[in-house]
């Protein structure tokens, strides 16, 4: 599956839009979702809601990294790497404009002077 919340910004938009959906039937499957980083939980919440209305068996959520200061809806995440603060943070498949994706680690970007 593939979603976007972003327009061209650093900021998250309040509407989640589907653009590839699921290529199989997931009705009676064990469903894992997993996410790179929840930001306002509009994405997770998303898709939890669209997976379970396609009645697989369970639905569980996991994510690597979790901004709870940013949190704009209650997305339960059931398997979580840890929490960080509300900061820009790139590797691992983090990005800021589509660069320091590959990084071997997780690190902030350092703020505008």
């Amino acid at each position: 599956m593939a979603v976007s919340s972003y327009e061209n910004s650093a900021e998250a938009s309040s509407m989640v839009r589907l653009v590839m959906d699921l290529r199989k039937n997931i009705e009676g499957k064990h469903v894992l979702l997993v996410e790179d980083i929840v930001d306002t939980g509009r994405t997770m919440q998303f898709l939890s809601e669209l997976l379970r209305a396609r009645k697989p068996r369970s639905v569980k959520t996991c994510a690597l990294v979790r901004k709870p200061d940013r949190a704009a809806v209650d997305a339960e995440v059931d398997y979580l790497g840890f929490e960080i603060p509300d900061v820009w943070v790139v590797g691992y498949g983090l990005d800021f404009g589509e660069g320091d994706r590959t990084l071997p680690y997780i690190a902030a970007m350092k703020a505008d002077p």
